[in-house]
């Protein structure tokens, strides 16, 4: 539709792929809605895809001011465009023509601190502010993402019903929820992003150990993963990964997956996760191992050259000489069992460093509503995320999932299948850092004493940091050097 005959109930600004349909995706809903964006080829598009995909109630504006006084008051108008300077010089440009009470919604990856900066800045105008994480790509944004709003609560109120038709669907209601205050929704949409990182990094080991040790094609691969799908194991991730097994090449001869670079790309929010689980002093292995492989996977030329360097100096693959004796059944359901285990220690971390979080900066973030939102629409979207909802609304003080009654059983359960994976791998030569660093977290966090211990005694012998005794309180400072030289003198 060309012109408004009345004033649109929202506007949204950034019209690439995510942009156009989330548009749509609100438009369809029955939702006026005014479009703009800077490259006016972008409007005429999704404007044209409005008439397209059925008269939609969409509204092409071609200035900032046009388009701000085409939304009905109190104005909310969502951005999408590119995280960082963009943001701001899209706000600046908006903010000129908005009123008190108008509202700006944020969609992209964003910084956290971005946003709470942001929301101080157009306060000052009188204005509202929300960060919006939102997750499902480009198909999530058209069909239903999950959607992550934090700031402003009465900006939230001020569109919850159209968040609430807009989002992702499941059986126990739209997957949206009002996140807290400040930036806690893109710190949300961060961590969801580094759980994401984890969960994808687990399913290539899992991948890498069937074909390689397994001895398994590309078909049987599609298969087991389709019949994963079926189980404890059904997601989103488990689901396209049979997908993409299937895909043969049109280039040329084989699969399409086989041909692929081994290099795989990032945008920060992984990174972003590890630095701040680093600062919160919350271990995230799991995540941060997930990050060091797209680091080293960018590293193709070295790893080709290390090799053919390791080659010369005598190393063997023992990859061949292990699959023959293997029984395949076996080995992947001992995979199914390890991811499965990986993945709740994955999660678990990625919920405690909400929660340090939600300590920190007082958000009261509800984990078991978070764990809803994402059971549709985003790209972690799994069953058993129900299960992670039901063991925090049974605990919401749980200290780690891992020690809910339910995951521990399964833990449990499965822990010998893990074993034997990372066993295997680590005699096949095959790098699975993703199950290692989840298998070490696990066995660490159950240990009720560590060697700990030692590394304290060493800080205190080598910089007096003191020590506490487990048989009595107060802080200790020992002499270590002239007591150990004492005691090897009365030894000789």
């Amino acid at each position: 539709m060309e012109a408004s005959p009345a004033l649109s109930r929202i506007g949204l600004a950034g019209l690439a792929v995510m942009g156009q349909n989330l548009a749509l995706n609100v438009a369809e809903k029955g939702f006026p809605i005014s479009v703009y964006n800077r490259t006016t080829s972008k409007v005429d598009e999704t404007v044209q895809r409005a008439q397209e995909e059925g008269q939609l109630p969409l509204f092409g504006q071609y200035s900032p001011r046009e388009f701000v006084l085409s939304v009905q008051r109190p104005r909310s108008v969502v951005i999408l465009v590119k995280a960082g300077s963009p943001v701001d010089q899209t706000i600046a440009a908006l903010s000129d023509h908005m009123e008190p009470g108008d509202c700006i919604i944020d969609g992209g990856n964003e910084w956290y601190e971005n946003t709470e900066r942001r929301i101080q800045e157009v306060s000052n105008k009188g204005l509202l502010y929300l960060g919006m994480g939102v997750s499902g790509g480009e198909e999530g944004a058209r069909n239903g993402p999950s959607l992550m709003p934090g700031g402003s609560h009465q900006a939230y109120s001020n569109i919850k019903d159209i968040l609430e038709k807009v989002a992702a669907q499941v059986e126990d209601g739209p997957c949206v929820t009002y996140i807290g205050e400040g930036g806690s929704g893109n710190f949300v949409k961060m961590v969801h992003n580094g759980i994401e990182y984890g969960d994808m990094q687990l399913i290539s080991e899992a991948y890498d150990v069937l074909k390689h040790v397994g001895g398994l094609t590309n078909d049987e691969l599609a298969e087991i993963f389709s019949e994963w799908n079926r189980g404890e194991l059904e997601s989103f991730l488990i689901e396209i990964t049979s997908d993409i097994f299937r895909v043969k090449d049109e280039l040329e001869d084989g699969y399409l997956v086989d041909k692929i670079l081994d290099k795989t790309g990032m945008k920060g929010t992984g990174k972003w996760t590890v630095q701040q689980a680093a600062e919160l002093s919350v271990a995230a292995p799991t995540i941060a191992a997930s990050l060091d492989c797209r680091y080293l996977s960018g590293l193709k030329e070295e790893r080709e050259n290390a090799a053919g360097v390791l080659k010369e100096a005598g190393l063997k693959e023992e990859v061949g000489s292990l699959a023959q004796g293997i029984d395949k059944k076996r080995l992947i359901d001992d995979v199914r069992q390890a991811l499965y285990a990986s993945k709740i220690c994955s999660y678990a971390q990625g919920m405690n460093l909400l929660r340090a979080k939600s300590v920190e900066k007082g958000w009261n973030l509800n984990l078991g509503e978070l764990a809803r939102i994402w059971k549709g629409g985003c790209i972690i979207r799994a069953v058993f995320l129900d299960r992670i909802k039901k063991a925090y609304q049974r605990n919401p003080n749980l200290a780690s999932l891992v020690v809910d009654p339910e995951f521990a059983r399964e833990m449990v359960q499965r822990q010998a299948a893990w074993r034997r994976v990372v066993g295997l791998a680590i005699s096949a030569g095959i790098s699975t850092p993703g199950m290692c660093a989840s298998l070490a977290y696990f066995d660490t966090y159950r240990r009720a004493r560590l060697p700990a211990n030692l590394v304290q005694a060493q800080r205190d012998l080598f910089g007096a940091h003191t020590y506490e005794r487990t048989d009595r309180p107060g802080a200790f400072h020992t002499e270590w050097t002239k007591l150990a030289r004492f005691a090897r003198s009365f030894i000789w």
